[in-house]
């Protein structure tokens, strides 16, 4: 009788474990077909929709002040001649065009950063945190570096005064 009872145990402690295993879930598909059908008609009747959410990348326009000094900066190059009007026309255009590929740059509608730099309209540090004492700010007079310090960049440079 114990060995029938140890055995009925045994087997249903294994029943208990071996039951979930053999288990098997069904998954119950869902029906978004009606919806997606639905959002895509939606979306197809109105045209303006799909412009409305449309994310434009990149720089779209040229402020009228920075079109002025581009064109200044163009002027005194000599690839534009004239007044500058502060409108990106077709002859601003074609001018900052043409300053690109003289440079050996692609020329593209909107101006390079490497042709605004080489026409002294990149950024201006002169105000940020680290600006006094960089590389930014003009270098001390000769007269304001001490000696010693002026003999030790001498002899690093292997300048000979």
């Amino acid at each position: 009788m114990l060995l029938s009872r140890a055995s009925l145990a045994f087997l249903l402690s294994a029943l208990v474990v071996a039951v979930p295993a053999f288990a098997t879930t069904t998954h119950k598909k869902s029906s978004t077909t009606h919806a997606r059908s639905a959002h895509h008609a939606l979306r197809s009747t109105s045209a303006s929709s799909k412009s409305r959410h449309k994310k434009l990348h990149g720089q779209q326009g040229i402020a009228p002040e920075r079109a002025t000094a581009i064109q200044q900066a163009l002027i005194r190059e000599h690839y534009l001649s004239g007044e500058p009007t502060g409108q990106w026309d077709s002859s601003t255009v074609a001018a900052m065009q043409k300053f690109q590929a003289d440079q050996g740059w692609q020329t593209k509608l909107m101006p390079d950063s490497r042709a605004l730099k080489k026409l002294g309209l990149g950024p201006d540090y002169s105000n940020a945190i680290n600006a006094n004492g960089s590389s930014f700010a003009d270098p001390k007079a000769a007269s304001e570096i001490p000696a010693a310090q002026a003999s030790g960049f001498a002899s690093a440079s292997g300048v000979n005064r």
